[in-house]
């Protein structure tokens, strides 16, 4: 898998290779897209008929030019009337069109942004948690919000404002040639000029940008680092670092986009400056033809008026053009996480209907996360179906690295792992963890009802399921005491609950997915010792018949399963009955008198 990178945009596809992808998203509001183009062609019609009230009254009412049937039969006082009531109504129409036209524009866009933003969440949803690990969440945060709404710059931001200024363009040429050919061509003379503005700025621009959005992108991710560890940030008194950290990158982050928006009004300015040069002359010029009367006064003020607003469409054009390779790099940004392939292709073969038997196997497994620091070596290892097995091992041993292999969170570098004698990477990622739940460490709740963190995996279950499965994690009573019960709402990261609390109530979350398979990721580390003697009792009661295994540093909480398996940097060293492991004075034992002491032993071990 690639990683996403923000290199040099020189090297980038051109625009027309972002055609096809662009196109994706527009084709399901093709027909509002037809609607707005009609709409864009009414409006670019009443802007061309904008001067022509004007001339009108200049030519035909005050300079008493004749006109042809029927309007020559009209006295002057209604023809300055019909002008002028024509002039108000084309306006009217251009406001009222235009308010249409943006709205639909607008609305399209917005859809268009939604379905990109829908399948970028989804696609960073279904990329493996080694994905997550290597990417920095403010960033991945950036790209959603942010960069997404480029694709609306580049289809409707872009596009139509290019299309009304080509269609005006068209119309005010053919026009403009009629009343005066020479001057026409003295006024497009501008357009060579403004093509250099444009091969000469657009790259910086796009370059500026690009930088623009990673600085941007550096300070979400900063921002959504430190507001996660604030606990630590203060424990430790590092308040005042990480404000200097902040405001660094918040620096960082101004200057670059000041030096986008510096290359864009420098863009800009050098436009504006070729069109007035531009106008100027041609003012000139078609000010000495009138005088010679080549053109009347009132073609002159209709060529007036359409060379104002040919420069405007033209400036349009290019300006859009700087707009659209802005966005492009937005656009990039989104694309380059959609082009991942997934690292973890999901499989093909279903489950039978009745789900897993639980029977698990790894056969050769081995794992690194970091190259040649290898987590997992060569573990062998078995659990029969509704057998109840512990992992333990000293910290950094690869316990929970080993049960991630089994929901796939990961896939072995080495090895597979199997549930049934099936390889999980045949199976179809949903169908597979369907057939797993989970108690993972920290307990990670979400800031929602209780009753609906409780009912995370299995939503349809009915507030029945909900309570058995809160008593059964002995957070029942906590919650029966709270005003609101199963509907009080949980803040931001459990904030409001205790470390024990949170952990009985994913506890709790885990039981009523009833899955055949059962993972338990040090489920009483955070509660006390009584509640863990409860806990673990009703585990081995409501974990019959079901394939279960548990981390676990607490030793004596995993006496009453069927087997303990030792790991130690990486594979497995030991395994059996508890009784048996402290009998033999190996790894077990030592990590037991570790725990507790020498010389003291659970009753019942000889």
């Amino acid at each position: 898998m690639g990683g996403i990178g923000d290199g040099d945009p020189a090297g980038a596809s051109p625009l027309s290779a972002l055609g096809s992808r662009i196109l994706r998203y527009l084709r399901p509001y093709r027909a509002h897209f037809a609607s707005a183009l009609v709409l864009t062609l009414v409006i670019s019609a009443l802007e061309l008929a904008k001067p022509w009230p004007l001339k009108l009254i200049i030519d035909h009412v005050l300079g008493g030019q004749p006109l042809a049937p029927p309007l020559g039969a009209w006295p002057r006082e209604t023809l300055l009337l019909a002008a002028s009531l024509g002039l108000v109504l084309i306006y009217l129409l251009l406001a009222v069109l235009t308010v249409v036209s943006n709205a639909t524009t607008i609305g399209i866009g917005q859809r268009m942004v939604n379905d990109l933003r829908g399948d970028l969440y989804g696609h960073l949803q279904r990329l493996s948690l080694a994905f997550h690990g290597r990417r920095q969440i403010g960033d991945l945060l950036y790209r959603v919000t942010a960069d997404t709404y480029a694709l609306q710059t580049l289809a409707m931001n872009g596009l139509f404002p290019v299309l009304s200024a080509l269609v005006l363009l068209v119309g005010m040429f053919v026009v403009m040639v009629r009343v005066d050919w020479g001057l026409t061509l003295l006024a497009l003379g501008v357009v060579p000029a403004l093509a250099i503005a444009i091969v000469a700025l657009n790259a910086r621009i796009e370059a500026a940008a690009m930088r623009a959005r990673r600085e941007e992108s550096a300070v979400y991710a900063l921002v959504q680092r430190t507001l996660a560890a604030m606990r630590v940030v203060q424990a430790f008194g590092k308040e005042d670092e990480e404000h200097r950290r902040f405001m660094r990158a918040s620096r960082e982050s101004l200057t670059a986009n000041l030096r986008l928006y510096t290359f864009q009004t420098v863009y800009s300015g050098v436009v504006n400056v070729v069109v007035a040069a531009g106008t100027a002359l041609t003012i000139w010029v078609g000010t000495r033809h009138a005088f010679e009367g080549s053109l009347s006064v009132g073609e002159l003020i209709v060529f007036i008026s359409y060379l104002a607003s040919l420069y405007s469409p033209i400036t349009s054009v290019v300006q859009t053009y700087g707009l659209v390779y802005s966005a492009r790099a937005g656009v990039r940004r989104v694309f380059e996480v959609l082009d991942l392939e997934h690292d973890l292709p999901d499989g093909r073969r279903t489950l039978p209907p009745g789900g897993c038997r639980g029977e698990i196997a790894w056969r050769g497994v081995s794992f690194e996360y970091v190259p040649g620091r290898p987590v997992l070596r060569g573990v062998n290892l078995t659990v029969s179906p509704g057998e109840k097995v512990a992992i333990v091992g000293p910290s950094g041993a690869g316990k929970t690295t080993l049960m991630s292999l089994v929901p796939r969170f990961y896939d072995p570098g080495a090895g597979r792992v199997t549930i049934d004698g099936v390889d999980v990477r045949e199976l179809r990622l949903r169908h597979l963890r369907r057939q797993i739940a989970l108690v993972l460490q920290p307990p990670l709740v979400f800031p929602v009802p209780i009753g609906e963190n409780i009912a995370y995996g299995r939503p349809e279950a009915g507030a029945d399921r909900v309570v058995a499965a809160a008593r059964l994690a002995r957070v029942h009573e906590l919650v029966a005491g709270l005003p609101e019960g199963y509907d009080t709402p949980v803040g931001e990261g459990g904030v409001t609950l205790s470390e024990g609390e949170k952990q009985r109530l994913t506890l709790a979350r885990a039981l009523l997915l009833d899955a055949p398979i059962l993972i338990l990721d040090e489920p009483t580390s955070s509660v006390d010792v009584e509640t863990e003697a409860l806990i673990m009792w009703e585990l081995g009661r409501v974990t019959a018949g079901r394939t279960t295994l548990i981390v676990a540093h607490r030793l004596l909480s995993v006496r009453q399963v069927d087997r303990i398996v030792v790991l130690k940097d990486g594979a497995i060293v030991e395994e059996g009955a508890f009784a048996d492991l402290v009998r033999r004075r190996g790894p077990f034992a030592a990590l037991f008198r570790a725990q507790f002491g020498p010389g003291r032993e659970p009753a019942g071990v000889a």
